[in-house]
């Protein structure tokens, strides 16, 4: 009988990791939620699929795992997006399985707060930071971290619900809206403060397997998340050279983070701001899965190798079928990506030759761009954020967190 992996995708992504699981020779089910039933997913990488309803609880995802066992055998389960690494936990959990982190363990990539105590002891800078418990502490924070400070929600992604704060009086503003909200989610405890750093944000994309960093892929933001969600603009991040200080000290900052977070085996997406200030790098966040906005694909067209397959390959590895370290290219790649006033996004009139990769997803558009020198993509980037800004540039408003 083959091997059965179940995995979970909250949101439409991960055709890649399915397919490379098909492959293997594995059986493959594919968890998701009702809306996402039309989206292009790889259906014949695909043994079976179960829906659960689109406001699905944790519980629900559980449920619904616990059911397909009970007419297969599950041997793998795995969750895709940011959201259903902590589900994909709970099932295990529940079902008793191994092969992958606990609900606790899992936690650690999802709670900032648990991040930088965890990054703080192992001796990983961060941005000076405190849990929104006590108010004497607090206040103390206040007076010994200079302005200007972020409220930061402990569990959301990306850079979604925080706030810059240039005044105590302002925090203090924020955190009573926050309570006289009277829910848990948006409990103030479910936040920290930390003193902002302004300079420019890397990020390390890792492949670990026994607990080691086999390879990975560093990066720069051209613009910072945080001003992207906030202020719009263009997203990109290309590439930083192989032979580069930033890179090595990157590296070698990662393999540390990673060891102290005591991962043994997938894909990592870690961040890092280097302050303008002193020029050191500092912690930000790190994820266990794959980076969103396509820096997989912009990855795979400067090293040769997939984050997505990669990781496909580490579940499916076995004592018969060991994994094996991917064939490592050192070209150059970036993407520049925003949202669309168009619904569809003609881009046929962009016709460099370095464009590898169109993004095609409604009310997008994003070009990825391929190079043997970074000085080229440099110079495509600012092109194409100029010309991109120019024809099909649509702003949204902030979201203040993630519901969807």
């Amino acid at each position: 009988m083959k091997n059965h992996i179940v995995c979970i995708a909250s949101e439409h992504k991960g055709n890649e990791f399915l397919e490379e699981c098909h492959e293997a020779g594995w059986r493959v089910t594919l968890v998701t939620r009702e809306k996402l039933l039309d989206e292009p997913w790889l259906w014949t990488s695909l043994s079976g699929v179960k829906t659960v309803p689109n406001e699905a609880t944790i519980e629900d995802y559980v449920r619904a795992i616990t059911n397909l066992a009970g007419n297969r055998r599950i041997d793998r389960v795995v969750g895709l997006d940011e959201f259903d690494v902590l589900t994909a936990a709970r099932a295990r959990e529940h079902l008793q399985l191994g092969g992958g982190m606990t609900s606790s363990h899992a936690l650690r990539f999802r709670d900032k707060l648990a991040m930088r105590n965890i990054a703080y002891e192992a001796g990983i800078p961060c941005p000076r930071f405190t849990g929104v418990f006590n108010h004497d502490e607090i206040n103390d924070f206040l007076r010994e971290v200079p302005a200007p400070w972020i409220i930061k929600p402990r569990t959301e992604v990306n850079a979604f619900g925080i706030r810059k704060c240039e005044t105590a009086e302002q925090i203090w503003q924020a955190l009573n809206e926050l309570d006289n909200r009277h829910n848990w989610r948006d409990h103030p405890s479910q936040y920290l403060i930390e003193e902002f750093i302004e300079g420019k944000v890397y990020h390390v994309d890792s492949v670990v397997e026994n607990g080691k960093v086999v390879v990975s892929g560093v990066s720069v933001y051209g613009t910072t998340p945080f001003n992207v969600s906030h202020y719009g603009g263009i997203f990109t991040t290309s590439i930083v050279p192989y032979k580069s200080k930033e890179k090595r000290e990157l590296e070698k900052i990662n393999k540390q983070l990673l060891k102290a977070f005591k991962y043994d085996r997938g894909i990592a997406h870690a961040e890092f701001l280097q302050s303008a200030a002193d020029g050191k790098f500092y912690l930000i966040e790190v994820a266990a899965r794959v980076g969103g906005a396509y820096i997989a694909n912009v990855l795979e067209q400067a090293c040769g190798f997939s984050l997505w397959r990669e990781w496909a390959k580490l579940e499916t590895a076995s004592e018969i079928k060991p994994y094996k370290l991917p064939k490592i290219r050192k070209d150059y790649a970036g993407i520049a990506l925003c949202l669309s006033k168009e619904e569809t996004t003609d881009t046929s009139h962009y016709d460099d030759d370095e464009i590898v990769y169109r993004v095609k997803k409604p009310k997008h558009i994003g070009l990825i761009f391929y190079s043997q020198k970074q000085e080229r993509i440099n110079e495509l980037l600012e092109i194409y954020t100029e010309r991109i800004t120019r024809d099909f540039l649509a702003v949204a408003p902030v979201k203040e967190r993630y519901d969807d």
